[in-house]
C-alpha cells in the first residue's frame, strides 16, 4: 500500500505530460499509472499540473542576525506554502556567509525545520566588501556551489576575474547581483518619466547593463559559468542572449516582481515596490516575459527580501529596497508569462535545479525519485490576503492571481495542503 497517492492529475514525467496517479511511499515515488489502488492517503489532483517541487535560487532568510525579519524555519514555511522544495539562501547576513562554519549553520538549521531543502551561497569576498577573495575552499567543502556578494556588486574588475578563475576551476557558479555602484548610487526608482514627475532620483538601466557587459567578458576570459541575477532591463536580456550564442556560459533569472509590475505602481510610492534593481519601463517588463518564455532567462527567482514594518512603513525614499515573493511566484509566472507545463516547470523547478547543482530536485517524476512534489492548479483564481512570512511587504495582497499551489511534498511529507 502506497503512503499517498495523488490522483488523476497533468503529471511531467520523465516521458512527457501524462494524466494519470503517482504513489508515494519511503520518501520516493514509488508508481507512475492509471488506478494505483488503495492508500494511506489520497488526494484528487484532477485539473491541476503536477511537477518537480520548485526550486528557488535566490532568496533572503535572513538567518543569521537579522531574525526579526525572518528565520531559516519562517522561510522555509512561506517555501512551502509557495510550492517550494529547495531554497538557495543568499549569504548578506550577520555576519555574512564568507566561510564553511556558516554555511553548515544553514543547511543544518533547515534540516530541522523539514520544510525544504536550503543551501547556503557564499560571499565571492570576504564580509562582501569587495577586496579580498572570501574562503572558497571552505565554502566549496560545506556544499556551496553558488557564489556571489548579492546585495552589492563585485565592483573591483581585478578581484572578480580571480573569483571566476578559482569558481571555475571548482566547477561552480560566480552570480553577480549586477548594478554599478556609482550610477545607481543615489537613485531610489527607475531613471525615467515617472521619477521626473515625482521629483525622485533616478537609476538609470545603464546601471545593470554595463555590469553585465563587463561581467560577460571577464566570463569568457575565466570560462566560469555566469549567473545574472534579477535581470531588469531589455537590454540585459539582449546581453545574454548574444553571450549565449557567444560561447559564454551564462544563465540568468528574472524575479515575479519585475514581470508583474514596471516604474507605473511607483506613482503611489508605495514602499512595496521599491526594490533593487527598480521596476523598469514597461518595455523592459514585456522584454522580460518574453525572455521567460524564449528560454533567454533560465529561471524564474524570488529574491524574497523580508523587511520588518519599521523598514517599509517610512516614506518611499528611506525604505529598505525589497519585497517578498515566494508564496506567489508560481502565480504570478502562470498569469503573466503563459507558460504551458513543460515551460513553466522548467522554469521554476528543472533549470533552476541546474543551475543550483541540486542532486534531488528539479527531476522529473518518474518511479525512484525522491518525492519532492508541487501541485499546482492553473486555473485557480485567488487574491492573496495573508501570509506565513514573518515579514509581510509584499505587493500581491488584495491583487487577483490565477494559478495557485494547492500541495507541496518534502521528500514524501506533505508539508502545504489546500483542501
Amino acid at each position: 500500500m502506497h503512503d499517498l497517492v495523488l490522483r488523476g492529475g497533468s503529471v511531467l514525467t520523465d516521458n512527457g505530460v501524462r494524466h494519470t496517479d503517482i504513489g508515494i511511499a519511503d520518501g520516493r515515488i514509488e508508481a507512475i499509472g492509471p488506478d494505483l489502488g488503495d492508500a494511506k492517503e489520497s488526494i484528487e489532483c484532477h485539473g491541476a499540473w503536477i511537477g518537480p517541487g520548485f526550486v528557488d535560487i535566490h532568496a533572503h532568510l535572513r538567518e543569521p542576525g537579522q531574525e526579526w525579519k525572518e528565520d531559516i524555519a519562517s522561510g522555509t514555511a512561506a517555501a512551502a506554502a509557495g510550492g517550494y522544495t529547495a531554497v538557495v539562501a543568499m549569504p548578506n547576513t550577520d555576519p555574512p556567509i564568507d566561510s564553511g562554519h556558516l554555511a553548515r549553520y544553514i543547511a543544518d538549521e533547515a534540516r530541522r525545520s523539514q520544510n525544504a531543502e536550503v543551501v547556503s551561497a557564499g560571499c565571492i569576498t570576504l564580509g562582501r566588501a569587495g577586496e579580498r577573495m572570501a574562503h572558497i575552499d571552505e565554502l566549496w567543502d560545506a556544499g556551496v556551489r553558488i557564489f556571489t556578494d548579492d546585495g552589492d556588486t563585485v565592483q573591483n574588475a581585478s578581484v572578480l576575474r580571480t573569483a571566476m578563475e578559482y569558481v571555475s576551476q571548482l566547477g561552480g557558479v560566480v552570480s553577480q547581483h549586477a548594478m554599478d555602484a556609482d550610477l545607481s548610487a543615489s537613485g531610489y526608482m527607475h531613471e525615467g518619466a515617472v521619477s521626473s514627475r515625482l521629483g525622485m532620483y533616478g537609476i538609470p538601466r545603464e546601471a545593470d547593463n554595463v555590469i553585465i557587459a563587463r561581467d560577460i567578458a571577464l566570463a569568457g576570459m575565466t570560462g566560469v559559468r555566469y549567473h545574472v541575477q534579477h535581470l531588469s532591463t531589455a537590454e540585459g536580456v539582449a546581453l545574454v542572449a548574444a553571450a549565449r550564442g557567444d560561447g559564454v556560459e551564462i544563465t540568468a533569472e528574472v524575479t515575479p516582481h519585475h514581470l508583474m509590475f514596471d516604474h507605473e505602481d511607483v506613482r503611489s510610492t508605495d514602499s512595496n515596490f521599491k526594490m533593487m534593481p527598480p521596476l523598469r519601463d514597461p518595455r523592459d517588463t514585456t522584454a522580460l516575459i518574453e525572455g521567460l518564455r524564449s528560454g533567454v532567462i533560465d529561471a524564474v527567482a524570488t529574491d524574497h527580501a523580508p523587511h520588518a514594518a519599521t523598514e517599509k512603513d517610512v516614506p518611499f525614499e528611506h525604505a529598505m529596497a525589497g519585497v517578498t515573493g515566494l508564496e506567489w511566484a508560481g502565480a504570478v509566472v502562470n498569469g503573466v508569462a503563459a507558460l504551458d507545463q513543460v515551460e513553466f516547470f522548467d522554469r521554476m523547478s528543472v533549470a533552476p535545479a541546474r543551475i543550483a547543482g541540486f542532486a534531488d530536485q528539479g527531476k522529473p517524476l518518474t518511479p525512484g525519485v525522491c518525492a519532492n512534489i508541487v501541485v499546482f492548479d492553473p486555473e485557480s483564481v485567488w487574491v492573496p490576503a495573508s501570509t506565513v512570512s514573518k515579514s509581510v511587504n509584499a505587493p500581491y495582497f488584495g491583487r487577483e492571481l490565477t494559478g495557485r499551489v494547492k500541495t507541496t511534498i518534502f521528500r514524501g511529507d506533505i508539508t502545504h495542503a489546500i483542501r
